[in-house]
């Protein structure tokens, strides 16, 4: 493709050279850098790309954009200086790869909670109502029924371009995208036209990254500023952030609720361990999900599925054969009558929603036990409420390691402790050992009693000095009752 296309609308600081070089790829890695490569130089949270161009020129990059132009310019080249990189990177992948967001219909699911549950619920929807979709999300990327392994939340922008031109190819007519705090903070989602944005809740994560709560709320609701006139909004409303998410933006305006006015607005009939009795718009139905969460998520997914033009009695007929989502309120039961809930909550608010949840079915004869940790090199502020959470809804809590990446297991685990008030001393122990902490949960439990595991929920590894080694909670926990109960 010649540049000259590439820059289409991307604000141009400065040209130098030939605008109508050909273009074989973009690059924002030198060390990815092939024969008339496009390198684009980013100013990233780690290095910066503009160290690099001299070893992409060097590799055969023909074309470089930068923010900042370098001293001696090769008259064989061509530099293009643009304000900012990162956002010039969008465009440039979008422009590069025919803008394939445009030529389906993408839906971005945003929030602290639930990005990945409506994401995939949605997937599963579209997929039951006949129509072949695409799949962005933490857990797995899907184009129809072909699986690719997802490595980040939001992954770069470049990729993100290809899984969609693949996604045309194939025949899709939806993509259903989770969208993150930081894929919207380092712009890789720039570029990309979203017909639906979603919005679920915020709650206290990712500290560690955006270090305030404000300038979390701000970057969620960066998604819904930047939205067209063409697109459309829809946020919960009994979320108190939901409004503000529609201040600014062009889109049209959608909500959702259980609790107060809405365009959808739903009610939790009846609950239990196997299912939930729903009422969404006046349409009662079953559901095989369970949880007050769950109940805000399918709220969610019916409501983006009614924007699109579905008729509802389809959506919900739909919905009511959903299985619920890897690690999301996975719920089995052993044959010595313990009942298991593995559940990737590792905020506060997501930890209280899964034991609230629980709390609500349960009859209180049965025992809750619940097993968590908290990440290492990540948000600090959160350990103690989850510690405070824990103890306070469960009968035990056994607070063990999750991801603790650099840091002494011990040292999270006492910041867990923190949070734990005088009253529910009792109600804890300590096990770093996350293997130990589920045959200690399995030992303690009789039968009827619920074990929560919480805080890895699809994830098969354990993090720890930089080395992922093999650990799956689910595994682990058949496992470990069978032969715990020869």
């Amino acid at each position: 493709m010649q540049l000259i296309e590439l820059l289409n609308r991307i604000p141009v600081l400065e040209s130098h050279g030939d605008t109508h070089r050909e273009v074989s790829a973009l690059v924002f890695d030198s060390r990815k850098v092939s024969e008339n490569s496009l390198y684009i130089a980013v100013k990233g949270t780690v290095a910066d790309g503009h160290s690099f161009i001299a070893s992409a020129i060097e590799k055969g990059a023909t074309t470089i954009v930068c923010e900042d132009l370098p001293e001696n310019l090769d008259q064989n080249l061509t530099y293009i200086q643009v304000k900012d990189s990162s956002k010039a990177l969008g465009h440039l992948a979008s422009n590069f790869y025919g803008n394939p967001s445009e030529k389906l219909k993408l839906i971005g699911v945003t929030g602290t909670n639930g990005k990945t549950s409506v994401s995939t619920l949605l997937f599963d929807v579209f997929k039951n109502l006949g129509h072949h979709s695409a799949l962005l999300s933490t857990v797995e990327i899907r184009i129809g029924d072909k699986i690719i392994p997802a490595t980040h939340t939001t992954p770069d922008v470049i990729t993100i371009n290809q899984i969609l031109t693949k996604a045309v190819e194939e025949g899709c007519e939806f993509a259903f995208m989770e969208v993150s705090s930081h894929g919207i903070s380092q712009n890789r989602i720039e570029g990309l036209h979203f017909k639906i944005a979603g919005f679920t809740n915020l709650t206290h994560d990712h500290l560690d990254y955006h270090k305030t709560f404000d300038e979390y709320l701000k970057t969620k609701k960066r998604f819904f500023d930047e939205l067209n006139d063409e697109a459309i909004a829809i946020t919960n409303v009994d979320d108190k952030n939901g409004n503000v998410m529609l201040q600014n933006t062009k889109a049209k305006k959608r909500s959702y609720a259980l609790k107060t006015m809405a365009d959808y607005h739903g009610k939790l009939l009846e609950v239990d361990f196997n299912g939930m009795l729903l009422n969404f718009n006046g349409k009662e139905f079953w559901t095989t999900l369970t949880g007050k969460f769950n109940v805000y998520n399918l709220l969610l997914v019916f409501g983006i599925a009614s924007e699109l033009g579905f008729e509802q009695d389809e959506i919900l007929q739909a919905i009511s054969t959903l299985k619920r989502v890897n690690g999301r309120f996975e719920t089995f039961k052993s044959d010595g009558g313990i009942f298991f809930v593995v559940d990737y909550a590792h905020t506060p608010d997501a930890l209280e929603n899964v034991l609230d949840s629980i709390n609500e079915i349960r009859t209180k004869n049965e025992r809750l036990i619940t097993v968590f940790g908290c990440g290492g090199d990540r948000d600090h502020s959160k350990r103690p409420e989850m510690g405070n959470i824990a103890t306070k809804k469960s009968t035990l809590a056994i607070i063990t390691s999750d991801n603790p990446r650099t840091e002494d297991p011990n040292a999270i685990i006492k910041e867990i402790e923190a949070g734990v008030e005088p009253q529910n001393f009792s109600k804890y122990t300590s096990i770093p050992d996350r293997r130990e902490a589920i045959k200690m949960a399995i030992k303690f439990a009789e039968p009827k009693d619920i074990i929560v595991v919480a805080g890895k929920g699809h994830e098969t590894y354990q993090e720890i000095n930089g080395v992922k080694h093999h650990f799956d909670d689910k595994e682990v926990i058949n496992e470990l009752w069978k032969l715990m109960s020869k």
